[in-house]
């Protein structure tokens, strides 16, 4: 099932024996378009430290009790490699992470989470435990949603608006579309537009460029108009073919 991920900011985060804190950001890999961890606002329990997750770990997302529970105890969440929030994450950070946690390697593989299509719990690399020391490279594809939240789209004939939300699968953690508020030059519809027709995401001037022209944009909306049932506002879906 598809989810805006703009739901899970500010959701509870509920380990297997008690409260953990809160949702407070996700970082996705924009060259795979998948979710990789969850960022955990730690509150009273360990107060000032941030967390990861990753998808590996989550359970039951409860969007009436806005609880999301994670399969792990607490103890072991405490004793996790630290992160430092305003730093991005080096590679050998996530190979101490996946060390830690005995999970394999999402870039070990063909699939989008290594071996498997799914972030499903299995045996952890061998290539993990001979890998080389990476301490000062970050990962340059992994980005904060709730940063690009807000970013300008652009089409290859002007602006359209700009990113409202993220639509995930579930299952998978995948990023199947973007949503994007189109503001007065398409009467404040959200649109959804595939991962697939993003050609750049420029950082420096907080946009994302994608290969679709406004006039695309507006066929696709007369011809894919859906109503949402939360916000009533058209929406229109740009398939990745």
């Amino acid at each position: 099932m598809l989810q805006n991920i703009k739901q899970l900011y500010g959701t509870a985060l509920a380990a297997t024996d008690g409260a953990i804190g809160h949702v407070k950001d996700l970082y996705f890999d924009d060259k795979t378009w998948v979710i990789r961890y969850l960022v955990v606002d730690t509150g009273s329990w360990l107060t000032g430290r941030l967390v990861l997750l990753s998808p590996h770990a989550f359970g039951k997302w409860d969007q009436y009790e806005k609880t999301l529970h994670v399969k792990l105890p607490k103890k072991q969440i405490e004793d996790s490699p630290s992160i430092e929030s305003h730093q991005p994450l080096s590679r050998q950070y996530e190979i101490d992470y996946y060390q830690y946690y005995g999970l394999p390697a999402y870039w070990d593989g063909g699939g989008m989470w290594g071996l498997a299509g799914f972030p499903v719990v299995g045996p952890s690399s061998k290539d993990l435990l001979e890998a080389p020391q990476y301490h000062h490279r970050a990962d340059k594809h992994l980005q904060s949603t709730h940063a690009v939240n807000g970013y300008q789209i652009l089409t290859v004939d002007g602006a359209i608006g700009t990113v409202s939300g993220f639509m995930v699968d579930d299952k998978s953690w995948a990023i199947r579309e973007l949503v994007v508020e189109t503001g007065h030059w398409y009467a404040g519809k959200e649109i959804l537009i595939s991962p697939a027709k993003v050609t750049r995401i420029n950082y420096q001037d907080s946009s994302v460029s994608v290969n679709l022209t406004k006039a695309d944009i507006q066929h696709t909306a007369e011809n894919h108009l859906v109503h949402t049932h939360a916000e009533k506002k058209a929406v229109a879906t740009f398939p990745t073919q």
